[in-house]
């Protein structure tokens, strides 16, 4: 993070990647004993899930008129480690060697993203 970015964008982007996740895990509590699509797509969490991307795509564009993409757009990729722990620890989801280290690739690109 540069000094003359400052911090609130990266509060922004923050509140982006967390409102992403929390949208992601929403759609799949979403599917959780669901007869068929129609269903899933009238029940609370699928619809609190739809509106968190929302949210999540108004707080991405605020962070994005101090931030430059090629920074921003690669941390969002944070959100496949938080989303993919969570659903191993919500939902039993495999989670292997084969995540922890795509995780760990996924974590060190962003870090390297951020170096500019």
């Amino acid at each position: 993070m540069t000094a003359a970015i400052g911090v609130w964008p990266y509060l922004w982007l923050g509140a982006a990647i967390a409102l992403g996740c929390g949208g992601q895990l929403l759609l799949k509590a979403g599917t959780v004993d669901t007869a068929d699509f129609a269903a899933q797509l009238l029940r609370p969490p699928t619809l609190v899930g739809l509106l968190l991307y929302g949210l999540s795509a108004l707080a991405y564009m605020v962070a994005l008129r101090r931030i430059p993409v090629s920074v921003a757009f690669p941390s969002v990729a944070l959100s496949y480690a938080v989303v993919a722990l969570m659903g191993h620890w919500l939902w039993q989801e495999p989670f292997g060697w084969p995540q922890i280290g795509g995780l760990v690739l996924i974590s060190a690109g962003v870090i390297l993203i951020h170096q500019h």
